[in-house]
């Protein structure tokens, strides 16, 4: 009885661990760390110890595994409550039902009926056998931290429809005699595990749907802010060239009466909007050119350093508002970190744009007093008020997605750096 009692609190610390290893992955929650391990293992012996003692039946345990893991998952791990919780609860039930399935499948293999009761010695043979394959499971999930969404639902699918065509086989097998009422059962949670499958997959669809309907929100926030500034710039510089004739007559005025001064005073007060397109960075691009430079004026007005190296392809499928998107989120964050720098002479921010073959490289560096936080490879927002704070990397992973892109960012020593690599086709015009 000991024996069954220790192996048990193995098992219940394996289940539980390993749960908390799939709605890691499946969540893009953090991975488990010792203190999360721990407070599993720990819970899952408090619940076994519960059912020695009390001995509730087995469905109560497994319900309170199922909110245990959940509440690890969401207060350890960051995961989403909601969805934790409906892990949990479908993992518990498909470890039980595969339980049933290896204890009577080496039943039927070899002839014996004793493999259906867990107290006895070839119960627990089955019963280890199938938490074996779990740990394999679970070094698996800890050594593959990009385990595919896709994948994982193909998988799940998969062993659900096996689950649910041995369990039919079951009904039709004579080595053993299995209650109909047992197997009607198991029949109908094999069927529940399905629909469980198909309902996490589309609930997946769904938040990635919105995740996307968001970013393209941001972009359009973005490139309407962007368009407003150009179409100010524009403005101005419309309503000088329009006025010159009026402007020449002043000037030649001035000259007329040897009013001098006065001349060079309007030329210098007329020489400012033009002294500013002058140091204007032109990628061929008219809303990027317009970005860059607005950037460039809130650097200014941050006593920010930005520089800013160009050779842009011309006549390339990439779009506007892609590369404004890519653009801006980057230069925002650039900027943004660099401004908490306490020293303005410290603060810079550099891009670089480089054509290479059929390649593009955007590369922006910045300083900042702050190592950036990364989490399961993505960056974390350090702002707290909410809105659309943390989606401007995700809106870059998106654009440069579009043109087989990639994203990769990290620190060399007080620099960090975001780089992005486009490919794109010529077009013609």
């Amino acid at each position: 009885m000991t024996l069954l009692f220790a192996a048990d609190i193995l098992m219940s610390g394996l289940r539980v661990v390993l749960c908390l290893f799939l709605i890691s992955r499946l969540l893009g929650a953090k991975s488990p760390d010792y203190k999360s391990i721990m407070a599993g293992l720990v819970g899952a012996a408090a619940i076994a110890v519960l059912q020695f003692v009390t001995r509730m039946p087995e469905l109560y345990r497994e319900a309170l595994e199922a909110v245990w893991i959940a509440v690890c998952g969401s207060r350890l791990l960051g995961a989403d409550r909601r969805m934790g919780l409906f892990i949990s609860i479908y993992y518990e039930i498909a470890v039980s039902f595969w339980t049933f399935l290896f204890m009577a499948g080496m039943g039927i293999v070899s002839g014996s009926a004793a493999f259906l009761d867990k107290e006895t010695v070839n119960g627990q043979a089955a019963v280890w056998l199938l938490h074996a394959l779990l740990f394999i499971g679970m070094l698996y999930l800890w050594k593959n931290h990009d385990i595919v969404k896709k994948g994982a639902f193909r998988v799940a699918s998969a062993v659900s429809a096996a689950g649910l065509i041995a369990v039919v086989t079951l009904s039709e097998q004579t080595v053993l005699t299995l209650p109909e009422d047992v197997l009607g059962t198991w029949t109908i949670q094999s069927v529940v595990l399905i629909v469980s499958v198909m309902v996490f997959h589309m609930n997946r669809q769904y938040e990635n749907e919105k995740e996307l309907a968001q970013l393209k929100s941001e972009q359009a926030e973005l490139l309407e802010r962007d368009y407003a500034t150009l179409n100010n710039a524009y403005a101005v510089n419309a309503k000088l060239f329009h006025d010159f004739h009026n402007h020449i007559g002043v000037l030649r005025q001035f000259l007329i009466h040897a009013k001098y001064t006065e001349a060079v005073q309007y030329l210098d007060e007329l020489q400012a909007p033009v002294r500013d397109m002058t140091d204007m960075v032109w990628t061929g691009d008219e809303t990027a050119d317009c970005l860059i430079n607005s950037k460039a004026a809130a650097a200014a007005a941050d006593n920010i350093r930005l520089q800013a190296q160009v050779e842009f392809p011309r006549h390339t499928n990439i779009r506007s508002a892609d590369l404004c998107a890519i653009l801006g989120n980057l230069l925002d964050n650039a900027l943004e970190a660099a401004g908490q720098v306490a020293e303005p002479e410290e603060r810079f921010v550099l891009l670089t744009i480089r054509r290479i073959n059929q390649m593009l490289v955007i590369k922006v560096e910045n300083s900042f007093a702050a190592v950036p936080i990364e989490e399961q490879g993505e960056l974390q927002t350090t702002k707290t008020e909410g809105g659309l704070h943390g989606w401007g990397l995700k809106s870059v992973r998106t654009a440069a997605g579009k043109y087989d892109g990639m994203i990769q960012t990290g620190c060399i020593g007080n620099t960090f750096r975001a780089v992005v690599t486009l490919s794109f086709d010529g077009v013609d015009v």
